[in-house]
């Protein structure tokens, strides 16, 4: 049996900077969860190409979990990073920072799990490289995986059964 390559989570690690501007929040003047959600989708997916240097798509987002809004004017930096992988298969954490610019008061604002396919030529899913912790945070979030992973296949499996239901209702 061939062994798989191996590599280093860091080797993934992907941040983007923006400002947060009016068209990108709501009439409260915070940024629209569904922009962010989006930003977090595409920084993620650039993590998850760079560790497996494949085409890749998303299966599925754990959740966005938002602590504090992010206003008109801050800037809001995304720190994706692969925390594990599996045969084809790679979780992302990402986390998201609101940083007001005058102040320079940084917070977390909210932070997301994401699974992605690595794909072939064939767009088929394929191998990906054993992700590799070094740092103690590494290591806690390679560690902690399998949980969320056997969390996301119950939630995956409830899908289904809702998706089963709701396909044979006459609304």
């Amino acid at each position: 049996m061939e062994q798989r390559p191996s590599k280093k989570m860091k080797e993934s690690l992907t941040v983007k900077t923006s400002h947060v501007s009016p068209p990108d929040t709501n009439h409260h003047g915070n940024l629209f969860g569904g922009k962010l959600m989006s930003d977090v989708d595409d920084v993620a997916s650039i993590a998850a190409a760079r560790f497996s240097r494949k085409p890749v798509v998303t299966v599925s987002t754990d959740s966005v979990d938002f602590f504090k809004p992010i206003r008109i004017g801050d800037a809001v930096t995304m720190e994706a990073i692969v925390t594990w992988s599996g045969t084809t298969s790679m979780e992302v954490f990402v986390k998201v920072l609101s940083e007001h610019l005058i102040t320079g008061e940084k917070s977390l604002a909210a932070f997301s799990f994401l699974t992605f396919v690595a794909l072939d030529e064939n767009g088929r899913p394929c191998p990906v490289p054993k992700a590799i912790p070094e740092s103690e945070e590494e290591r806690w979030l390679n560690e902690t995986a399998k949980a969320r992973a056997a969390h996301r296949q119950k939630r995956k499996k409830e899908s289904k059964e809702l998706a089963d239901f709701f396909s044979k209702l006459n609304l």
